[in-house]
């Protein structure tokens, strides 16, 4: 991978990772201030839920974001854009789709069939 492309992936994960810490302060700031003022136990109900699911998306938000901290790492030694499990070099097509991805997707796919294979067993 030639520095140009190095950069444009590094510039796409920080905006990535700032978009994500944004969303993630509004959702703070709005936790901060609204409360559950619903007096119908139904529609409290509701908010609740939809706060939960809300805090379940923030929390898988902020595994992503040491996912995309692990990529700029990558970038930092050298070792984007190339399989953890072949050595191979990740398509540009496929960082492209998923700038965090480790492996091919022939990789991913093989990994993929043997965890469903040990989910069977």
């Amino acid at each position: 991978m030639n520095p140009a492309q190095q950069q444009y992936f590094r510039r796409k994960l920080l905006d990535w990772k700032d978009a994500i810490l944004r969303e993630a302060q509004g959702t703070l700031a709005q936790l901060q201030t609204d409360t559950l003022r619903e007096a119908d136990s139904t529609d409290r109900a509701s908010s609740e839920t939809d706060w939960s699911i809300e805090l379940r998306t923030r929390d898988r938000q902020r595994k992503l974001i040491s996912k995309i901290d692990a990529a700029l790492r990558r970038i930092d030694a050298g070792e984007y854009g190339y399989c953890d499990v072949t050595g191979e070099p990740i398509s540009l097509g496929r960082l492209e789709a998923r700038p965090i991805a480790t492996m091919t997707v022939e990789a991913q796919e093989r990994h993929e069939r043997n965890e469903k294979v040990s989910r069977e067993e």
